[in-house]
């Protein structure tokens, strides 16, 4: 499949005019020359290309370089004779991966490929298919998978970013593993490129605008994380045009996917949990246990939120957003009232998510669960540190070092070890082995983060058994509307 013209080739008009226009990669921006003298103004080009801005500094035009494949697609149309020098692309050998895709993951990929950036871009010698958008399937799905082969059909050098060095790892293994060529990597102290190279969001950040012209294909993988103000100039500066997201959960509660949608394309294809469950993922049940604060517990966390809302109603601040959040803490630099709300909110959230009945709950579990793995999430650290020491229990936080991090996960596979607890660091961007119990001991109002932490006791047991995810909520407090939200 073509996505691309050979590096250098002139493209002509039908009428075999000379060159008058030419584009090329700079800094993170498509440069045009010659725009001026083209059978099209800038301003009917504008139409199809928005971000099209004249640059006075070098008499030129430019766009952002991932509206590269709108640009050479409208140039196209206009029958305009262009020298497209945007891309430097290394040829890369024909590549071969030994996966075969279930018919899940064959829908999912054939969907994609049926898109096209180049809009159709008639002529001759146009690009064949410049495909780009969206993949929403469940957490151990296959996601990888599905892209592996999305970069074999292609056989174009490809960028692949992730958020996390584990993720770094997995897919440099994987792609060194499936097809016989140098696989790069920016991240974790290395700086190497290669025509398939893998990177974090983090080094993809700051290398973007020096390699934007050096691949054909970009693969987001947890996409999501795109919609964040700094990453998403990732994608901004990448000229590759075509382009896959990866994800588990497209929509942001913040409407940051309309972002992604923009720099990514749309959703293309979208798979649920329950479309998989008991054929290619374990079947599950979703198990609500309800808890009671004891007297002392519910008299602390009621003082503590009579604090925090007493002054959110005196201050006209209805917590219905992060920003409403961020303007609390903001005023806590220097009011001292506001300081207390954020503090007795804080401690009332501590009571809340770690009171004594989830602790007895989750002993119950436990012991229901003896011959089973298990995975206990927690919202904080603190708790999860509780978890370890009252149940003798190995726990992985942000903290944890990335050798004994290692360990604990080696050891949960081997079987050594049966039950680990964390706080979120576990959600994504981390190989966790099989489990097939979970127990969402404390978590946010975030779908994404639900859906992960149930994808991560949904890969198919061997027995044939069905997962379980306990969530153990304290009654008549604040958790049951967090609760409530991730379930919508």
């Amino acid at each position: 499949m073509c996505i691309y013209p050979r590096l250098g080739r002139v493209t002509r008009s039908p009428n075999d005019e000379p060159t008058s226009i030419e584009c090329r990669y700079e800094d993170g921006t498509v440069r045009i020359d010659g725009l001026e003298t083209a059978p099209l103004s800038p301003s009917s080009l504008r139409e199809s290309v928005p971000e099209l801005e004249a640059d006075s500094r070098t008499g030129c035009w430019r766009v952002p370089a991932y509206r590269y494949a709108e640009l050479r697609a409208a140039l196209w149309r206009a029958d305009a004779a262009v020298e497209d020098r945007v891309l430097d692309l290394e040829s890369v050998a024909s590549l071969t991966s030994a996966y075969e895709l279930r018919p899940y993951q064959e829908r999912a990929l054939e969907a994609w490929l049926g898109t096209d950036r180049w809009a159709d871009a008639p002529g001759p010698e146009s690009p064949a298919r410049a495909p780009a958008g969206v993949l929403e399937l469940p957490t151990g799905s296959g996601k990888t998978v599905i892209a592996l082969k999305a970069i074999e059909r292609l056989s174009v050098p490809t960028l692949i970013v992730v958020p996390t060095i584990d993720l770094l790892e997995q897919w440099e293994r994987e792609l060194k593993r499936e097809f016989d060529t140098p696989i790069g990597r920016f991240g974790g102290g290395e700086q190497r490129l290669e025509p398939i190279t893998v990177s974090t969001y983090d080094s993809a950040y700051l290398k973007a605008d020096s390699v934007g012209d050096r691949f054909g294909f970009a693969v987001f993988d947890e996409a999501h994380h795109l919609g964040g103000e700094g990453y998403r100039e990732i994608a901004r500066l990448l000229a590759a045009p075509a382009r896959v997201g990866l994800t588990a959960t497209f929509e942001r509660p913040d409407g940051a996917h309309e972002v992604v949608e923009a720099l990514v394309g749309p959703l293309v294809h979208q798979v649920g949990v329950d479309d998989l469950a008991g054929d290619h993922l374990a079947a599950y049940d979703l198990k609500r246990l309800k808890v009671s604060l004891t007297p002392e517990e519910r008299e602390e966390y009621e003082r503590n939120q009579e604090t925090f809302t007493g002054y959110l109603a005196r201050s006209n601040i209805e917590m219905r957003s992060g920003s409403d959040y961020q303007e609390l803490v903001k005023r806590s630099g220097s009011d001292p009232e506001a300081r207390e709300a954020l503090l007795a909110r804080q401690r009332a959230r501590e009571i809340m998510f770690g009171s004594e009945a989830k602790l007895e709950a989750l002993s119950g579990i436990l012991d229901d669960h003896r011959d089973d793995r298990v995975i206990v999430f927690t919202a904080h650290n603190d708790l999860a540190y509780d978890v370890s020491e009252r149940f003798l229990i190995p726990t992985i936080t942000h903290r944890t070092g990335t050798a004994e991090r290692r360990e604990i996960l080696e050891r949960f596979r081997d079987g050594s070890y049966t039950r680990i607890a964390t706080s979120n660091v576990l959600d994504e961007g981390v190989d966790v082995p099989d489990a097939n119990v979970a127990v969402v001991l404390s978590g946010s109002g975030s779908e994404r983060e639900f859906v992960q932490r149930l994808g991560r006791i949904l890969r198919p047991k061997a027995d044939g058994g069905r997962a379980v995810l306990y969530e153990v909520i304290t009654a008549d407090t604040g958790e049951q509307r967090i609760a409530a939200r991730r379930r919508e």
